[in-house]
């Protein structure tokens, strides 16, 4: 959207057996950018829920499908003003008050 400053990366998976599992988040985006390389190093990373700072891949248990979703915000701010290794939640917060608008594409896994 017009007037985007950055944006934030969210991965989830909607059924995983605890409730959601957030697999990755990256933050700071600028504005400029228009795809994330693999192993990508260049912006801020959060705290996934297996306990590692950047992406973490899907591992369903054995079975049903599982949803992942990818979801984009688009914020009217260059910075979240957060430290690498930020909490999902952290993340959140700080972008509830600044999207401009969001995208999302999700994948189905399992194993």
């Amino acid at each position: 959207p017009k007037d985007t400053k950055s944006f934030v990366l969210i991965v989830e998976d909607l059924d995983a057996p605890g409730g959601v599992f957030y697999h990755w988040s990256v933050y700071d985006i600028p504005s400029s950018v228009y795809e994330l390389k693999e192993g990508t190093k260049e912006y801020l990373q959060g705290l996934n829920d297996f306990g590692n700072i950047g992406y973490g891949g899907p591992c369903p248990p054995p079975g049903k499908p599982h949803r992942y979703y990818f979801n984009l915000y688009a914020l009217n701010i260059s910075s979240l003003g957060l430290p690498k290794g930020a909490t999902i939640k952290a993340v959140q917060e700080k972008i509830r008050s600044h999207i401009l608008g969001s995208a999302f594409l999700f994948g189905l896994f399992k194993r």
